[in-house]
């Protein structure tokens, strides 16, 4: 491993794919990590249709590696491969109940399960409203499990005048549950 720390980001289908976008180009910024991205199919057609057809292979091109969903023998899907942990950017509820379940078939859910297993952090930015109670009981077995559920929900009182603020303040939030030794953007009151 390099002397940074390896993060990976996962994106899979549900809406707000600008989180994701925007969670890959802060941590991209640092220089101070190692990326890795894996999104689902679902995920790659969100990015395309919310943030543009260019979406993908920019952010891709800021991973050290862009794994394939399909390629569940990647490095990213064994404990050996040692993580600071990992960010799911947009949760869909389909992402958070395979999670949940340990069903480990493709490689964003399998890189989650490992950031499990290994005890590290994995945050799931989980992006559906309103919930039911099977959305809410996925929300506690993972959190039970050791996740974090970090709904994408703007700041408010961070007064934000775009969207793309909001945007960036949600995604700067679900970096710090990372707990990472890289410089972000706090909030000072």
């Amino acid at each position: 491993m390099t002397d940074h720390p390896r993060i990976v980001v996962g994106i899979s289908g549900a809406s707000g794919a600008a989180l994701g976008v925007r969670v890959v180009e802060l941590l991209a910024a640092t220089k101070q990590c190692e990326l890795h991205l894996v999104v689902t199919p679902s995920g790659e057609r969100t990015l395309a249709h919310e943030v543009g057809e260019d979406a993908l292979p920019r952010i891709a091109a800021m991973a050290a590696r862009h794994h394939s969903i399909d390629n569940i023998g990647a490095s990213i899907a064994s404990g050996s491969c040692r993580t600071a942990g990992m960010i799911v950017a947009p949760c869909s509820i389909r992402t958070l109940s395979a999670i949940a379940a340990s069903a480990a078939d493709n490689l964003l859910v399998r890189a989650a399960d490992v950031q499990l297993k290994e005890r590290r952090r994995l945050v799931l930015m989980v992006r559906e409203s309103p919930l039911h109670l099977g959305h809410l009981r996925a929300m506690v077995s993972v959190t039970e499990i050791g996740a974090i559920v970090a709904p994408p929900v703007p700041a408010f009182y961070a007064k934000p005048g775009t969207l793309t603020e909001a945007i960036d303040h949600i995604a700067r939030r679900a970096i710090r549950l990372l707990d990472l030794s890289i410089p972000m953007l706090e909030w000072e009151g």
